[in-house]
């Protein structure tokens, strides 16, 4: 995960009431850039408009059975390659790295 990513997950968890203490400066940190200031808005944004029974739109009674067979529909990601694969009696690689052609 990179740190674009992982500094905008913080945030998102600091809006929902669910990061650790230990997180705490690392949101302050990011809060105290544009971009931070700006996710953070868009977080609290949703999360009150979720929370809302104002929202203006009432979900249907079956929404969420339909919600989860469409996602059960859906491919699963590729899991990423982590480890080259060896041919039989060549020697392991000593430490990980870009597959070379030959």
């Amino acid at each position: 995960m990179d740190t674009h990513t992982r500094l905008l997950e913080t945030i998102s968890a600091l809006a929902d009431g669910e990061l650790a203490a230990s997180e705490l400066e690392l949101a302050f940190a990011a809060l105290d850039t544009d971009e931070g200031r700006q996710a953070w808005d868009a977080y609290r944004r949703i999360g009150d408009t979720l929370r809302s029974d104002q929202c203006g739109h009432e979900l249907s009674a079956q929404f969420d059975a339909r919600l989860a067979s469409r996602l059960a529909a859906e491919s699963a990601p590729l899991a990423p390659v982590t480890a080259a694969i060896v041919p039989p009696g060549l020697p392991e690689p000593l430490e990980a790295g870009p597959l070379v052609q030959r």
